[in-house]
């Protein structure tokens, strides 16, 4: 596992594009200061840039210049139940990343491997599920391959888990659901 997570964190690092698992789903992702592998991304999705994108991270630490300090308190991460958080953004945030909002979405990722990218590269990474918009979510590693296989830069070994889906989403401030849990 150790070289499979140096290999995704050069990839990212070296401006790349990664599939890789999280807890419920494989994930599509870049650093989420690389703009140009950004618009790839949204790109490959053919997703409203307007819509925003999800940051994970390992730990609270890693979204430190990300989202408002005085909303930092992101609940504990939940490994059955993944919750990305709706939370202020700080003002330098890309619009590619946080969309037509002034909030940004984050989660504690649980998935080792998602996590292991993160601490690899001392930073939160993109996370935004590898489906094309509105089509069904890639879910293990051959349906990944044939669909974006060719497209991005390195498809990083593991499994997802132990989630069934795409995360529930919520508002931080308010704790409102905004996409339910999958069944």
């Amino acid at each position: 596992m150790k070289l499979s997570i140096a290999k995704a964190a050069d990839t990212l690092l070296g401006g790349g594009v990664i599939a890789y698992p999280t807890e419920g789903v494989f994930g599509l992702g870049c650093m989420p200061d690389d703009v140009a592998a950004i618009a790839r991304i949204l790109a490959l999705k053919k997703r409203d840039p307007d819509m925003g994108l999800i940051l994970i991270a390992s730990n609270k630490v890693q979204l430190d210049g990300w989202i408002d300090p005085d909303a930092s308190d992101i609940p504990a991460a939940d490994a059955t139940h993944p919750t990305t958080w709706i939370a202020p953004a700080q003002a330098h945030v890309s619009p590619l990343v946080r969309g037509d909002h002034t909030s940004i979405a984050v989660r504690l990722t649980t998935n080792p491997t998602a996590a292991a990218i993160c601490d690899a590269v001392d930073s939160p990474i993109i996370s935004t599920s590898a489906n094309v918009t509105g089509r069904p979510v890639a879910r293990n590693r051959n349906v990944l391959r044939r669909r974006f296989g060719a497209c991005v830069d390195y498809i990083v070994p593991g499994d997802c888990g132990p989630a069934s889906g795409p995360s529930e989403i919520r508002e931080l401030a308010t704790g409102k659901v905004l996409r339910p849990r999958t069944p």
